[in-house]
């Protein structure tokens, strides 16, 4: 089919302003982020464990200032199931215990997402059964802990972890519910 040059010419046109639309409306999604943490946001999110070393070097501040939504970094990697970024964060010191704005820890959020390799990571590293047993009753503004998470993932192999780790499977949460599929 021929094409008239003039259509050529909007077209070619027509793309030049998208482009420029676009620039001018992008969103830095990051902005409420203080710029020596977007290194780690970024490696955080992405799952890249060399570039979150090596932001994590570069960084002299509180590993466990939250970047986004209250979160922090171990959050993150342990809600976008990066196993071994969250080597890396608790190599670094990362707090197993931090809270997000929601009351959770990083192992809400690795129960609810169905990590399992994570969720052992988790309860290996505490530093002893008291933090264990923490970690295990600490509640969301739910009223969740993380069996609740897992329960309603229907997580089976952490549910069982967590279970063997001490969990307890009568907790109710703020509706009243026992953690269940």
């Amino acid at each position: 089919m021929a094409v008239h040059r003039d259509d050529l010419i909007d077209e070619e046109e027509n793309e030049e302003d998208n482009a420029l639309f676009q620039e001018e409306n992008t969103i830095d999604l990051d902005l409420d982020v203080s710029e020596p943490l977007r290194p780690i946001l970024s490696a955080a999110r992405s799952g890249n464990a060399e570039a979150l070393t090596q932001a994590l070097e570069n960084f002299d501040g509180n590993i466990d200032e939250p970047l986004e939504d209250g979160d922090t970094a171990l959050h993150l990697v342990c809600l976008y199931g990066h196993l071994s970024c969250v080597r890396v964060l608790l190599e670094k010191g990362a707090n197993v215990e931090a809270k997000d704005e929601d009351g959770a820890i990083p192992l809400h959020d690795a129960c609810a997402g169905g990590y399992t390799e994570i969720v052992r990571l988790l309860l290996n590293h505490a530093s002893g059964a008291e933090t264990v047993k923490r970690m295990l009753v600490t509640v969301d503004d739910e009223g969740d802990t993380p069996l609740h998470h897992a329960a309603r993932g229907e997580h089976t192999e952490i549910v069982n972890l967590l279970l063997a780790a001490g969990a307890s499977v009568t907790r109710t949460n703020s509706y009243g519910k026992i953690p269940s599929g």
